[in-house]
């Protein structure tokens, strides 16, 4: 008698290091033929204990940690941090540094979604959308460095408010060998006033620039055919699983932490929350484009508000918030508040706070734990993307192994702040 062949599933690995991972993830997949039966995460290859550095440090010295988490989403990590050591310490930032505040908030959302959707197209096969979209983050990232000095890890954001105001003016393009002055002088028609006027400009020209992407992919059948009922959560599921942001507003539970619980001064401001009807990769696709959208309208509402209203943009207590660098020039008391800031820190007194803002990715909240000293006894980050990596397998299953890379990519994860 013929001994028939035994069939197995067969077992491999997807990464640790695969493009379409965005950071150090490794993906054991159980597939039969080209259908996934299961997939198992494996996280910790990039981990760098931040919440434990966190824990050594005088609570001022850890808000550039902070841009390091999602390092695509830097001043929203820093918003939850300083909002939590706020709680503690019970200061409130000047109104002018909370218009300021929720303008980079989001602006730091359009990154975010910039790069997903350039980075998603790109994963499953669409290459133009990739350029285009960097072609808009150039020009935020500009807006980073002209308050920051730097275009990524800005450490903008303080306790009490924030680093300094607005530049009045804009860094400009410079002739070369390669560019004359006819480019240039086009380059910089739109740098000539100051950050405000630079970015009222570009919330005029964006909506356009949305539709652009939007007409190479959104009607687009190829870009259908991979992302419809691919990676389909329910509302319930999805709630059940601790989904947030784009993940759980997909599968139509309209949950913003703008919207239901505001901070700063979210509650003053006029916007949307978009929802999409089926929960797949296609209706996470399209609430993040009209998240665009509507961030442009409130950052348009805050460059509005801040060239009427001027004022400080940081606290005047000088334990918490250091003093002008012209006064401690002059004065020995300001030297002294300066010095002690900045090696000592300050301590918060003793309790406990959670502060959890509406990231890009999802909720992304901080829980500090103080002992009265001038570091925290315990940091816990909740990670926007961790449950979301968590899910992987429910959405996976039963796809094929080429869908793969198209729901992990619709989750927008970055490993640095899931590892932390």
């Amino acid at each position: 008698m013929e001994k028939l062949p035994e069939l197995r599933n067969y077992t491999f690995n997807f990464g640790p290091q695969h493009p379409a991972a965005h950071g150090v993830l490794r993906l054991i997949l159980e597939v039969d033929g080209e259908t996934v039966m299961r997939v198992d995460p494996h996280i910790g290859l990039l981990h760098r204990a931040t919440e434990k550095l966190a824990e050594s440090k005088p609570y001022n010295h850890s808000i550039g940690y902070m841009d390091r988490f999602d390092y695509v989403s830097m001043m929203c990590n820093e918003h939850a941090y300083i909002l939590a050591i706020e709680k503690l310490v019970n200061v409130q930032a000047p109104i002018r540094a909370q218009y300021i505040r929720v303008m980079f908030d989001e602006i730091t959302r359009i990154l975010n979604h910039l790069l997903w959707l350039g980075s998603h197209a790109l994963d499953i096969g669409a290459m133009t959308v990739f350029l285009y979209c960097f072609r808009e983050r150039e020009e935020l990232l500009d807006c980073y460095e002209a308050v920051s000095g730097s275009r990524m890890h800005a450490t903008y954001f303080r306790p009490g408010g924030v680093y300094r105001d607005l530049p009045e003016k804009m860094p400009k393009y410079k002739p070369s060998r390669w560019h004359n002055e006819k480019d240039i002088a086009e380059w910089n028609a739109n740098r000539e006033g100051s950050l405000l006027d630079f970015i009222s400009s570009f919330t005029e020209r964006f909506p356009k620039l949305i539709n652009e992407y939007e007409t190479l992919l959104t009607d687009n059948r190829i870009w259908k055919q991979r992302t419809v009922d691919i990676g389909i959560i329910s509302a319930e599921r999805a709630v059940a699983m601790g989904l947030t942001g784009p993940m759980l507003r997909g599968s139509g539970v309209e949950w913003d932490l703008r919207k239901k619980q505001p901070y700063e001064i979210y509650n003053q401001l006029d916007f949307d929350i978009p929802v999409g009807v089926n929960g797949d990769c296609y209706d996470r696709y399209l609430v993040r484009v009209e998240e665009m959208r509507q961030s442009n309208s409130i950052i348009k509402q805050c460059v509005e508000w801040l060239q009427k209203n001027s004022g400080p943009v940081m606290i005047e207590n000088h334990k918490i918030a250091p003093p002008p660098r012209v006064e401690m020039k002059k004065s020995m008391e300001a030297l002294i508040h300066h010095f002690k800031l900045m090696t000592e820190g300050y301590c918060l007194p003793e309790g406990e706070a959670y502060a959890a803002i509406e990231h890009p990715k999802g909720e992304f909240g901080i829980y500090l734990v103080s002992d009265g000293a001038n570091k925290p006894y315990r940091v816990k980050v909740r990670a926007a993307g961790f449950p979301h990596l968590a899910a992987l397998d429910e959405l996976i299953r039963g796809h094929m192994i080429a869908d793969v890379v198209a729901v992990l990519s619709s989750l927008d994860i970055v490993l640095g702040e899931i590892d932390r």
